[in-house]
């Protein structure tokens, strides 16, 4: 038979329970004490549970009184766990905040910061200038077709201005068709156009490949920048006028002046040149893109015209800086890399 037990011993249990609980919950030195005494105190086991337990024992009308007090020491407990907690983690951070801080007072070594490519700082430059004009940047795989990088240029099987671009040949791709690494960022515009309806307006930069000899002048990967221009009633005055506002904005207030040139995907061509120290510099390339072109790409040529222009980073690169020889772009010198 259970032992009998009175309204005052259990009341005095609670309250002895209380302090006990706060003695210990103020001890507590880190959160994973608090949760232990957490489970001792108020856990399905704990001896709050075990409280109430008895309060079986008590006659009915006795009950509430225990009921009521026991609720009102697990509110007190689950306060005091609240509070003890916040104040443990408030003096972590203050121990971790004391700890790395940081003396702004104390000497230091300079470490100089890195240098931008001299390469990358103009093509950069160079999509700034394009961007300010309206264009957006366009960008497609260096791994090319035939039929991107020639044909759908006009430039068919046995043209001679396939002679013009030595190429890179690789192994045929899956569907058995020939691959190449690209002679220039042109593809790009293609590839743009067969997504995109007119009206256009991309700059394409990238990398690309010929099989040049190495020297101060040449080499067989350099960067190119193409630009494509496509709208109703384009002609070339747009042409000369965005090209020419280009190469001032780049070069200076330079004369810029246009000599009838031949490229194969614009009709009328031109080639480019800039007073530049004295002397007329051959700069970049540009034309009319030819009616062939837009009719292979299924655009009605009658109603859009455009315009394209290409030019080399490098040239461009070493005229801004004075340099003499396109190899000290690719030697990583950091001698040389540090003047920029």
């Amino acid at each position: 038979m259970s032992a009998t037990i009175t309204l005052q011993q259990l009341t005095d249990q609670l309250q002895a329970l209380e302090a006990e609980a706060a003695a210990a919950i103020g001890a507590a030195a880190d959160p994973a004490e608090l949760e232990q005494l957490r489970v001792d105190l108020l856990g399905k086991k704990g001896r709050l549970s075990g409280v109430l337990g008895a309060m079986g024992r008590l006659p009915g009308e006795e009950r509430p009184q225990v009921g009521q007090r026991a609720n009102v020491l697990k509110e007190q407990v689950q306060s005091l766990l609240g509070e003890r907690l916040h104040q443990l983690q408030s003096s972590a951070l203050d121990d971790r905040i004391a700890r790395e801080t940081l003396d702004v007072t104390a000497p230091c070594r300079y470490v100089p910061p890195g240098h931008r490519h001299p390469l990358q700082a103009t093509v950069e430059e160079i999509l700034d200038i394009f961007a300010g004009l309206g264009y957006r940047v366009s960008e497609g795989p260096e791994v090319e077709s035939d039929h991107y990088n020639f044909t759908a240029l006009n430039i068919p099987p046995h043209h001679p201005a396939r002679d013009m671009q030595d190429t890179f040949y690789l192994a045929p791709g899956a569907d058995g068709g020939e691959r190449l690494l690209r002679t220039h960022t042109s593809p790009v515009q293609i590839r743009h156009l067969e997504a995109n309806p007119p009206p256009v307006r991309i700059v394409a930069p990238g990398r690309v490949y010929r099989r040049d000899a190495v020297d101060a002048t040449h080499s067989p990967v350099f960067h190119q920048v193409e630009v494509l221009a496509l709208d109703e009633g384009l002609d070339f005055s747009h042409l000369r006028g965005t090209v020419t506002t280009f190469l001032q904005r780049f070069f200076g207030d330079l004369p810029v002046r246009f000599r009838a040139s031949y490229f194969p995907f614009t009709e009328p061509s031109a080639e480019v040149d800039v007073r530049w120290r004295g002397r007329w510099l051959e700069v970049m390339g540009c034309g009319m893109v030819d009616p062939a072109v837009l009719e292979g790409l299924g655009i009605d040529s009658e109603r859009w015209s455009g315009f394209a222009a290409g030019l080399g980073v490098e040239r461009f690169c070493m005229v801004r800086h004075g340099i003499d020889d396109i190899r000290r772009l690719y030697t990583s010198d950091l001698r040389f890399l540090e003047q920029f």
